[in-house]
Order: structure tokens, then C-alpha cells, then sequence
């Protein structure tokens, strides 16, 4: 145990310190202090449909005009890179506090080809994105027309920006609709792009100006119908799971006076139910080694997710800090790996395993394995689309210098304390040679009809929440209220847990004794139901289109319900076991 914490606290440091530097960057330090006059970069992010948050393309991938000096870009960090940032620099020239009107930006003669690339852009009705003294800004690159029909390119942009002392506090970007080309049908065009910039003061401090980024979140406005709909669900759910747990106690009660009884009066007495497995019910599972694989990576994921809830409820997570979340996801599941390789090999040992090596690589490639092909899959396509989405080639090397240098040899160092620790099974009941035959039972007690069961449960808790959080991942809506999203996570462990014991009480009780798998996969069946919620989402809530789009989220979301699956499956497990020793031990099974 004394391992795990050190683990968990040293990922917990790591993905603090990982974050900090984040929350650094976006909010800013000494450097941020400007003089009236000063020049203030303004990047260009990327572009892309609006509908499509994933299929993002380089801002001058569009024949925008660029700087006179030619362009650079930035230097982006882990995160960023893979939110598919790539920032560089514009030709608007920014000073602060020094307001401009119509400046000239450039005079560009657009070609056929140009053309036709801005209108697609403005047919598939794309944004794009800047960042201004790290702050994030949006606009629309041109609008569809019905009346007189066609489209449409914006020509001119105003910044109205606002300042406290000297900070930069606020940038908002609009389009002037006075100052629109008509690119439906023509084969070349001489435009003129111009901009205007205004100043302003304003009372928010520097330490506060991201606070504006909430309004773009379910804040204020549906918080409270927010907050209502989780509680009215997790009522529901927990209802349902109190009445449930109300009859397996009792019913419970009723076994035990029943087998007290039965000992009273004599060994004569024929055994039934559940007591009757007593000398199968702690044989061990087959295929022990990837049963033990799944229960050490699923409690890594686990941790892991604690670890993320631990940071983003003290505050380390704000709105746009450009990666700082999925920097944390790669470096704590890095640093845990250690736990996934001494669970698995703290399992395996107890189930009488002697191929370590095997369990090793089977634990290291269990979710790697999986991760690795969907992401090679997606990143080809993404490439094939020239997406920002496709991460560089050093990018991918360095992820691969993180896992064999961080992830593998943990994971392996995991197993060999595993190895080397003295642990047996001990369990309450001695286990017979030979296994008991399983009667024939409907098939409504079969493990698929079961998983649906067990799944539905936990999925209903969690159904509401699911909505906001597809909303921020897969839309430009921003996800800001964790304390929410950590006590439904907390209910749904709970969820999981109890439906699992009541399961596998129910199906030792019609003397089937095969409960090891079957509570994995049912702890983890949520998991499918979740990604069952995948296809209402988008084809019933979203606008989402295309092949890289529906691509990476039907990949990804199958990566992160793999996960889920896990998770939740050594969640259930974790829950039966001590149920079931528990039960026997009650009783008397010699």
C-alpha cells in the first residue's frame, strides 16, 4: 500500500507541476506588462468548420494575407500540439493602447482557385481562431446570403480591446457586414483587407480577465437548471439503488438464519443456493493472466482519474489553457503506470501465475495496444486531410521517448515488487478438485442479457452529465463546473459497485459459480452503454459531418469508453470480491 501512495503523490506532483506551467503561461507573469505603444503580436490559430470542432486546418491554408517579413510560428507545448494548436504570427499591427481606423492590411489579387477555396470555407461556414497576448479570439471568415443569394467574404475586421494600467484584459473581433465581396461566381478578384482597432478601459484586474470565459460555459444561465437535473437524477438512481440494497439485505438475512439453522440440524441436511459453491465459488478464473492485465490497468485509470478531479478542484484548470488538461492525462498516465504493473502482478500471483514477462507486456499493451492503433488510424487521416489535427513527427517521438522511458519501465518495476511481495488468497473456503456442474439456466442469466442490466443502472446516472461534457469535447461550449462532474463520478463508482454485488449474489444464488469474469464485465459494461450514447449524440444533438470528423469521434470516444470499461470493470470486480468473501465467511463451509 505504502507503494501505491507514493505512486499517487508523485503523479499528483507531476501533473500539478505540469499544470502550473499551463496556468503560467495562459495567465501570464512579469512579461505581460506593456507601455503605450508597444507592439503586441496577434497569432492566427487555425481554421475550420464550425460544426466540425476537430477538422481544423492552418490559418494560411486559406490565401489570407501574410506578413511582409514572412511568417513564423510559435513554439507550442505538449498540450497545445495536441489540441492541435499551431499559432502564427499575422500581419495586424496591434499597439496597445493606440486605436486605428481602416488601416490597410493588404491588397491581394485572388485567383480562381483562391476563390474557390474561400468558398468552400464560407459554404461549410468556417471560424477561425487568434490569440492575442494569450487570450483567445473568434471570428467568421465570410457569411451565406439568401437574399440577394451567394456568398460572401469579410474584407474588414474591428478589435475593440480593453485594458487595465498596463494589461491587457479583453480582445473581442467583429465584421463589418458593409464591407462584404461577392465571391459567388466570379473567376478573379483585386480585394482590399482593412482593420480597425479600439481601446478601452476597463475595471477587471489582470487575475481575473479569464473569468469572462465562463459566459461562453453552461455558466450562468443553466447552472441552476444544471444543478437541478443532476440532483433529480442522482435521487432517482440512488432510490432505486437503496430499495435494491434494502432487498439483497434482506434476503441475505433470510440465507443466513436459514443456513444457521440447516447446521443446527446436522450435516444431513442437503445444501442450496449459494452455500452449495462453497467449493467452487474461490476457484480461479480462467485466462488469469489478461484477467489480472485488466484489473491493474483499470485501477491505473482510476487513480489516474482522481488524480485529474484532485487538480482541476483546486483550481488548476481554467477556460482555453491551450492543452493544459490533456498535458496532464499523458503525464499522469505516464507516472501511474507503476500501478497497473503491481496490481496485474499482485493478481497474478495470487492466482498461481509464473509467466511474468508475459503479464508484463500483456498489462503495458493492454490499453497501449488499442490507443496506439486508433491513433495511428486517425493521425493518417488527418494527415491525409492536412488537419491541424495530425501531430508532428516530434511530437509522436517524444510521446514514444515518454512511454519507454516513463510508462514501460514503471509498469515493469510495478510487476517486480509485485513478484517479490509476500501475498496468498486466503480464502474463507477450502476449493474442491474438481468443478460442480452449472445447471441449465434461462438465458436471461447469461453474461450478455447481464451486462445490459448492470450497465443500464450506472448509465442513467451519469446519462444528463454526458450531454455537457460531449458539448465541451465536441463543441465550442466550455466545461467549468468539476464539482458537478466529481460527485457524479463518485455516484457512478458507488452505482457500479452495488449493481455488481446484486448481480453476482444473484447468480451464485441459482448456483452458477463462474462470478470472477462476469463481474468484470459487468462493472464495465457502462462503458458500452456510453458509447452507445456516442450515436444519439451525433447524429440526434450535433451537426458534425464528414469523414476525419465523424472518424475522430467515433475513435476517440471508443479509446476513452475502453477506459471507462476498465475502470469500472475492476470497480465491480473490487466490490464482488469483498462481497463474496464476506458472505462465506459468514457461514459455515466445512
Amino acid at each position: 500500500m505504502a507503494r501505491w501512495q507514493a505512486v499517487v503523490l508523485l503523479a499528483l506532483a507531476f501533473g500539478a507541476v505540469a499544470s502550473a506551467a499551463a496556468e503560467r503561461t495562459l495567465l501570464g507573469a512579469g512579461d505581460h506588462k506593456y507601455k503605450q505603444g508597444d507592439g503586441i503580436m496577434l497569432y492566427a490559430n487555425k481554421v475550420g468548420p464550425f460544426q466540425n470542432p476537430t477538422e481544423t486546418y492552418q490559418y494560411y491554408n486559406l490565401p489570407f494575407c501574410q506578413p511582409t517579413d514572412g511568417k513564423e510560428y510559435k513554439t507550442e507545448y505538449l498540450g497545445e500540439v495536441l489540441e492541435g494548436d499551431r499559432l502564427v504570427t499575422t500581419p495586424y499591427k496591434l499597439q496597445f493602447r493606440v486605436d486605428v481606423e481602416n488601416a490597410v492590411l493588404c491588397n491581394k489579387s485572388l485567383s480562381g482557385e483562391d476563390l474557390k477555396k474561400f468558398r468552400d470555407a464560407v459554404k461549410q461556414d468556417y471560424y477561425f481562431q487568434m490569440y492575442f497576448d494569450e487570450l483567445p479570439v473568434w471570428g467568421f471568415i465570410g457569411k451565406v446570403e439568401t437574399v440577394p443569394k451567394g456568398y460572401f467574404l469579410f474584407t474588414h475586421f474591428h478589435f475593440d480591446l480593453s485594458y487595465n494600467d498596463d494589461r491587457v484584459i479583453e480582445i473581442n473581433v467583429s465584421s463589418d457586414p458593409d464591407r462584404t465581396v461577392n465571391i459567388t461566381s466570379a473567376e478573379s478578384l483585386n480585394i482590399q483587407f482593412s482593420y480597425s482597432v479600439k481601446w478601452k478601459q476597463s475595471s477587471v484586474t489582470f487575475d481575473h480577465r479569464l473569468d469572462r470565459y465562463a459566459r461562453y460555459s453552461f455558466l450562468p444561465q443553466h447552472l441552476e437548471i444544471h444543478w437541478f437535473a443532476i440532483i433529480n437524477s442522482c435521487v432517482t438512481v440512488l432510490l432505486l439503488t437503496g430499495f435494491l440494497a434494502t432487498i439483497l439485505l434482506r434476503v441475505l438475512k433470510n440465507d443466513f438464519m436459514k443456513y444457521s439453522r440447516d447446521d443446527e440440524m446436522g450435516e444431513d441436511q442437503e445444501e442450496t443456493g449459494w452455500k452449495y459453491l462453497h467449493g467452487d465459488v474461490f476457484r480461479f478464473p480462467p485466462q488469469s493472466n489478461l484477467f489480472s492485465a485488466m484489473l491493474g490497468v483499470g485501477a491505473q485509470i482510476l487513480v489516474m482519474a482522481m488524480c485529474i478531479f484532485a487538480l482541476a478542484l483546486v483550481g488548476f484548470y481554467h477556460p482555453y489553457n491551450r492543452g493544459g488538461l490533456l498535458s496532464a492525462c499523458v503525464v499522469l498516465y505516464a507516472l501511474t503506470a507503476g500501478i497497473s504493473g503491481y496490481v496485474s502482478g499482485l493478481h497474478y500471483k495470487m492466482f498461481g501465475g509464473t509467466n511474468w514477462v508475459s503479464n508484463v507486456l500483456l498489462c503495458t499493451g493492454l490499453y497501449c495496444g488499442p490507443v496506439l492503433a486508433v491513433f495511428s488510424f486517425l493521425n493518417t487521416v488527418a494527415i491525409f486531410y492536412r488537419s491541424t489535427a495530425a501531430l508532428p513527427f516530434g511530437t509522436i517521438v517524444i510521446i514514444i521517448l515518454l512511454w519507454a522511458l516513463i510508462t514501460f519501465p514503471l509498469t515493469v518495476m510495478g510487476g517486480i515488487a509485485a513478484k517479490n511481495s509476500k501475498v496468498e488468497f486466503n480464502a474463507p473456503c477450502r476449493t474442491t478438485k474438481f468443478p460442480r456442474d452449472i445447471p441449465t439456466l434461462p438465458w436471461y442469466r447469461s453474461t450478455v442479457p447481464q451486462m445490459l442490466m448492470a450497465g443500464f443502472l450506472p448509465f442513467s446516472a451519469i446519462y444528463i452529465e454526458l450531454y455537457y461534457i460531449f458539448a465541451s469535447i465536441w463543441g465550442h461550449k466550455v466545461y467549468t463546473i468539476y464539482s458537478i462532474l466529481f460527485i457524479v463520478f463518485i455516484i457512478l463508482l458507488i452505482v457500479t459497485a452495488f449493481i455488481t454485488v446484486a448481480l453476482t449474489y444473484f447468480q451464485l444464488a441459482v448456483e452458477d459459480h463462474r462470478w470472477w469474469w462476469r463481474s468484470l464485465l459487468c462493472g464495465g459494461s457502462t462503458g458500452i452503454f456510453v458509447y452507445g450514447y456516442c450515436f444519439y449524440y451525433y447524429y440526434a444533438r450535433s451537426d458534425m459531418s464528414g469523414f476525419m470528423q465523424t472518424s475522430f469521434f467515433f475513435g476517440y470516444n471508443a479509446v476513452v469508453c475502453y477506459a471507462f470499461f476498465l475502470m469500472l470493470g475492476s470497480v465491480g470486480f473490487r466490490a464482488s470480491l469483498l462481497f463474496v468473501r464476506h458472505i462465506y465467511r459468514a457461514i459455515k463451509c466445512e
